[in-house]
């Protein structure tokens, strides 16, 4: 047997063992997954302590890794959100990375570096992290910020920009790079990479939508699981028997699932798979990093890493200024993007792979590339106090500027409410105020919505409503109450502590799209948080209670002592087929308990037994009713004893239902 094959689950648990012990303390650290991933490539490499020589072990299902990292990436890709940030996507962004990527090129050129490797590394460090990027901004409330749509639009350019990279690689590799056989490869590439395109978009048309329709309606997770991975890797061998990128047609699949109704279900599906694989392809290029050049050419490296930033930065800065954006938003811009990305380092990988970056320089390169993608959270992080210090007359002043204007025109104005964030609910709780004759003050950080709303007459500013000085001055000492309208959580938990510090006595109001986070608002100071699922679910109950003739003071009765237990009474749900722990969409819910119907056999400890002597609060289990027969009893008294045929009806924590139902079956705790 050879030695790869005979040490491959050896070499398998090396990796896991080591990958949990790293990325937890990443974890624990704030620090990025992928680059703990990378780590531990450098720990058990060969230019580590070679715990795995080779790393053709898990190579193909690096690969893999990659195949669904770009087909997630084409299930995120909106052709709406596109259009709609068309002046950042296409105008910031192309100038951007076609700026960077002739910068780049040249000073490769004047180093020496022949004509492939160059335009490798010239397309690779002309993009940026949107995995680390796009995380950092949405934990720091900015996604919404000036800078931060800017960031965005120019990602989504970088991200489409990256498949015409992977077209390039195998191109670049059939080229002997003599006259003319370096276009003539990349013209037949780029044809081959359209007629990809026409064929992928027909079959997304005509077959895809159909063929998960059928698939969904057989109502089976399985064969809705293995059909999204047939299709992801089908699409990725169909492109590289076109002798292109697999990641090309991966990411073509998801872009055309991406316009179906299945895409959120198809994305929690293929989510487990992409972030595993893709954690060993981040592995994997850890391990082609030599720590002994790294030390060998440490001043190189690091001077590389500076120059990645720094260049970048003063190129994406100089861009921003040119679509004329203010000086404090643009240096917050440069420092977002100024590292190089995860498609950066795919595009470096496969130049490996196809022998078109020199192995000594391409890990000199990589290393200063994963170098500035470690730099890139905390650049992120402290964007804004890099900004002010950089700008600090101008980003001063722009502030001051924002904060008069909101001051100036709600210093006649008390005892009003200030609404933070101004989107659709925002609006309709401020018709609801205006068609009531409540005075409002609203804050949110679409420029483009505040602009629309301020020449329409409204009551709205831009400003950040996590600052004090913007609660200040829209006049949070004269409010009678604030609202928080973000479905943001990481949004909403930042302004409500700003409030509490400047104010622990004015009612604030949240609303959070469902109850995962309910008690963490409470807890940070919210009088009353509204879950936008349960507020529907009592929308629709009252309005049927009201059309089969119930009294309406009873519905509002009904409706009054469910809001003030705070929602208690729904809070536990009858699990269905699709309620599936392992799904991230539904863990929150499945947390929150379940109410599930213990049946009593002849067999069962609990024949006779008494309610009150069951350790059912103990297990933090309630009993809500008991069917016997045809006759359900609910909130049975504590003396009532348990028949054979009964079926208590259980809610709490799926475990400790699992619990108590053990004990009504043989009298014991489970250990």
């Amino acid at each position: 047997m050879p030695v790869n094959e005979e040490h491959m689950l050896f070499h398998a648990v090396i990796l896991l063992a080591i990958a949990v012990l790293t990325v937890a303390l990443s974890r624990r650290l704030s620090f990025p997954p992928i680059l703990g991933y990378i780590i531990v490539g450098m720990i058990v490499g060969p230019h580590g302590f070679s715990l795995i020589q080779q790393e053709e072990n898990i190579a193909l299902l690096a690969e893999l890794g990659i195949v669904f990292l770009l087909f997630a990436i084409g299930l995120e890709f909106s052709l709406s959100q596109m259009i709609a940030m068309r002046r950042q996507v296409f105008g910031m962004g192309s100038a951007q990375v076609l700026t960077t990527a002739v910068v780049v090129y040249l000073l490769g050129y004047l180093a020496g570096l022949d004509t492939n490797t160059n335009i490798v590394i010239a397309g690779a460090f002309a993009l940026s992290s949107t995995a680390i990027v796009i995380k950092q901004l949405t934990e720091q409330s900015e996604i919404q910020s000036r800078h931060g749509r800017a960031t965005v639009g120019i990602l989504i350019f970088q991200d489409i920009m990256a498949i015409p990279l992977l077209i390039l690689i195998p191109a670049l590799a059939m080229s002997s790079n003599e006259d003319g056989a370096l276009l003539s490869s990349m013209g037949i590439a780029f044809l081959k990479g359209i007629l990809v395109v026409v064929i992928m978009h027909l079959i997304g048309r005509h077959l895809l939508r159909p063929l998960f329709h059928e698939v969904a309606s057989a109502k089976s997770q399985e064969l809705f699981t293995l059909t999204v991975l047939t299709v992801a890797l089908g699409a990725a061998a169909f492109t590289e028997e076109f002798g292109l990128s697999m990641t090309l047609g991966a990411f073509l699949a998801g872009m055309m699932l991406s316009e179906t109704e299945y895409r959120h279900q198809i994305e929690s599906d293929i989510r487990p798979f992409q972030d595993i694989l893709l954690g060993l392809f981040f592995v994997t290029v850890g391990m082609i990093i030599s720590i002994d050049v790294l030390f060998a050419n440490f001043l190189q490296v690091l001077a590389l890493t500076i120059a990645i930033i720094g260049i970048k930065g003063v190129i994406l800065y100089f861009v921003a200024r040119l679509f004329k954006k203010e000086p404090g938003v643009s240096a917050r811009v440069s420092l977002s993007l100024a590292q190089v990305g995860e498609f950066g380092l795919v595009l470096m990988t496969l130049a490996f792979t196809y022998n078109l970056l020199p192995i000594d320089t391409g890990n000199i390169l990589l290393t200063a590339a994963v170098l500035s993608m470690a730099i890139a959270p905390f650049l992120v992080k402290f964007n804004g106090q890099i900004a002010r210090f950089l700008h600090k007359e101008s980003y001063t002043q722009g502030h001051q500027e924002l904060e008069s204007d909101i001051a100036e025109q709600n210093k006649h104005i008390s005892n009003h409410v200030i609404l933070c964030g101004f989107g659709r609910v925002g609006q309709t709780v401020g018709r609801f105020l205006h068609s009531s004759n409540e005075i409002f003050s609203a804050l949110d950080m679409d420029i483009k919505r505040v602009h629309e709303a301020r020449a329409a007459g409204e009551a709205v500013f831009y400003g950040d409503a996590s600052k004090q000085n913007i609660l200040h001055a829209a006049g949070l000492e004269r409010a009678k109450i604030v609202i928080i309208t973000f479905s943001d959580y990481h949004a909403s938990m930042k302004i409500l502590r700003t409030i509490r510090q400047l104010d622990k006595n004015i009612p604030v109001l949240v609303r959070t799209l469902d109850d995962s986070h309910l008690n963490d608002l409470i807890e940070a100071g919210a009088n009353e948080v509204v879950p936008d699922t349960f507020e529907s679910s009592i929308m629709l109950a009252s309005h049927l209670l009201l059309m089969i003739g119930q009294p309406p003071s009873k519905v509002l009765r009904k409706t009054r002592i469910i809001r003030k237990d705070r929602y208690r009474i729904l809070e536990n749900f009858y699990p269905g087929e699709d309620d599936n722990p392992s799904n991230p969409l539904q863990t929150h819910q499945l947390m929150k308990g379940i109410i599930h119907s213990a049946l009593i056999t002849q067999e069962s400890f609990a024949v006779g037994k008494r309610l009150g002597d069951m350790p059912f609060e103990q297990l933090q289990v309630s009993v809500d009713a008991i069917k016997r027969g045809h006759v359900r009893g609910d909130k049975p008294s504590k003396e009532t004893k348990l028949r054979i045929n009964d079926h208590v009806v259980l809610s709490g924590l799926p475990e400790d239902v699992d619990k108590a139902e053990f004990y009504l079956r043989t009298g014991s705790l489970p250990n």
